[in-house]
């Protein structure tokens, strides 16, 4: 099957370490793992936190030096072996090639005219690196006795390649030598690098990804050299930081999940010459055909034969990208800032309120989506703002009025606003919250921009400056389009407009076409999850429907953040609300007590 393997363990060279004595090493591990396991830091100390992790990490790999595993030659070199092994063992071949497209990296490129929704590409189970086909190799015997393997796929996935990849005799090696050496997920990131996210949405995500990838190598590191069940594992001589991270990375960009054979659950899986394509937008065009028991894609467009091959790895916002993908793309239709609001439970109207939200299927308190495109909000978030700002009389219409159950459906939709006052409120809050995130930013967007320019800036440091930049056009747009909704109801109120009111016939223009079907599932078809089901969802959603999967925290509130964040939104949005005339007798209450965090959420430890 082409050349034979070409493995070796690092020597240590010039610039090496001493070797370092197990006893040492042990310490240092044990010092990092009950770092990485203490208590989350107080709100604004977890940038001082990474720093501690991010030096225990350093000494631990310098101490490491010329241990990690590499192969000879560059990646290039063994996709012939990668394509002979794929045929070899059913997987279709004769479509496509390897080849380097320059900034997008390696990717298919169809050596034929190929049509769309054709099926150009398969690759059977036996080809794939599964949960299952871990449990039955040398690292089983540890898996049946760790929760921590038995809970997370994707770390088991992880060690599984790199028993894999340290075994010359190994099934996948033609596989595992197609892979990149290195990634440019945020885990291979300068300090300086990861600086450059201070302030923005995803930082919060980048320090937890690392904070965890180091205790799980940690605690992975102890279990190695200590379960009896790990002592014929190739990791017990060397099990580095860098192997982990690189493990780590190649699981976090490319699996997914597909049938078990039985099609009775799901389980990850990295999917060979699949895992090459690279992304764009479309629909999804790959599925899993248990009949055949193979992974399937059909292609996504018409292509000509040379002409890059593309797959939609699905609607995932830049931050993702970046942080789980290791790029940023451009032309993202699906770009999305979250945010965080809840009603609080100190304000008078919080039952009405709450109750109005549970008949439409929305918690009280919520991680929602500001969206790049036009409207920058979704009907769930809509239909939030629109029963946070009701005042007492509007809700117990709601609550019970006539028709109480068909209202119901109207909180989502742009056409029938519950008053001309409830949707300056809710456009004038939007506004200005958006407004005030911007002025968090340590820079500027033209800043930014000018920053890009600069020929000698770094790959990472171009990708953390396009989050950042990204993220900030989307605040400016939300902005830019609270404002205009504002100034058109406010002119529908000056001048005496009729409020549109719905017919029953008007019942099939709105999201659920069945007035019998229950309440909670009207408004909760889009991305925006309750607070605290984000990696639930995440981990549940990607049944081989074409997404790559990704390692992914969950968010829980901060709750003095929040606070003293809602206190300063309470102030200006009260300003604002007096500025264009708008009477409240809640006032602050009903506005300002809308908690809408975006970088105050602590990330929920994925961790054992």
């Amino acid at each position: 099957m082409g050349k034979k393997s070409r493995v070796k363990t690092q020597k240590s060279g010039s610039g090496a370490s001493a070797v370092v004595s197990p006893k040492e090493m042990m310490n240092l591990i044990s010092e990092l793992l009950q770092k990485c396991s203490s208590a989350a830091p107080p709100a604004g100390k977890e940038w001082e936190e990474y720093i501690q992790i991010r030096g225990l990490v350093e000494k631990i790999r310098k101490k490491q030096k010329g241990m990690s595993i590499v192969f000879d030659g560059n990646r290039e070199d063994y996709f012939p072996d990668l394509m002979s092994w794929a045929q070899e063992n059913g997987a279709s071949c004769d479509s496509f090639t390897v080849a380097d497209f320059g900034t997008e990296g390696y990717g298919l490129r169809a050596t034929r005219e190929i049509k769309a929704e054709e099926l150009f590409l398969w690759i059977p189970r036996k080809m794939l690196m599964t949960v299952e086909s871990a449990q039955n190799s040398v690292l089983g015997p540890l898996y049946g006795q760790d929760r921590i393997l038995q809970a997370m796929g994707n770390v088991t996935l992880a060690l599984h390649l790199l028993c894999e990849r340290a075994n010359p005799a190994s099934f996948w090696l033609p596989y595992i030598h197609s892979l990149p050496q290195e990634y440019d997920t945020p885990l291979y990131y300068q300090q300086d690098d990861v600086q450059l996210l201070l302030g923005t949405q995803a930082v919060q995500d980048v320090l937890s990804q690392y904070k965890n990838t180091a205790r799980q190598y940690a605690y992975f590191y102890k279990l190695v050299q200590t379960h009896p069940a790990a002592s014929k594992l190739p990791l017990k001589d060397s099990f580095t930081f860098d192997d982990y991270r690189w493990a780590v990375s190649s699981v976090m960009t490319r699996q997914n999940q597909i049938p078990t054979e039985d099609g009775s659950r799901v389980t990850l899986a990295l999917i060979p010459l699949w895992d090459m394509c690279n992304h764009t937008n479309g629909l999804i065009t790959t599925g899993y055909n248990l009949e055949d028991d193979r992974c399937e894609c059909v292609a996504l467009q018409d292509y000509k034969e040379n002409e890059q091959i593309y797959i939609f790895y699905g609607t995932r916002s830049n931050a993702e990208f970046v942080i789980h993908n290791g790029f940023f793309f451009q032309d993202n239709a699906h770009d999305r800032v979250k945010i965080k609001l809840g009603v609080s439970k100190s304000e008078r109207l919080y039952a009405m309120k709450a109750e109005v939200l549970a008949r439409a299927g929305i918690p009280a308190s919520c991680i929602f989506a500001l969206h790049c495109s036009e409207p920058p909000i979704s009907a769930q978030l809509l239909a939030f703002l629109r029963v946070f700002c009701m005042t007492e009389e509007e809700l117990k219409d709601y609550l019970l009025g006539d028709r109480v159950i068909n209202k119901i459906f109207t909180l989502g939709n742009s056409e029938f606003p519950v008053s001309w006052e409830n949707e300056i409120k809710l456009w004038t809050f939007l506004e200005t919250r958006a407004a005030l995130l911007l002025k968090t930013y340590k820079t500027s967007s033209e800043e930014d921009h000018s920053m890009l320019e600069k020929p000698d800036l770094s790959l990472h440091s171009r990708l953390a400056i396009q989050l950042r930049l990204a993220e900030k056009q989307i605040l400016e747009k939300a902005s830019a389009s609270g404002r205009a909704k504002r100034l058109h109801f406010q002119k529908k109120q000056e001048e005496g407009a009729l409020l549109p009111r719905y017919e029953e016939s008007d019942i099939a223009l709105l999201e659920n076409t069945d007035s019998d079907a229950k309440l909670p599932i009207i408004l909760r078809k889009l991305e925006e999850v309750e607070e605290g089901q984000e990696i639930q969802m995440e981990e549940h959603s990607h049944l081989l429907n074409g997404e790559k999967a990704m390692y992914g925290t969950s968010m829980e509130a901060n709750g003095e953040k929040v606070q003293e964040e809602t206190e300063k939104v309470s102030k200006d949005v009260d300003s604002a609300l007096a500025s264009i005339g708008i009477s409240n007798q809640q006032g602050q209450r009903e506005v300002g007590n809308l908690s809408a965090s975006r970088t105050e959420d602590n990330p929920k430890e994925n961790s054992e």
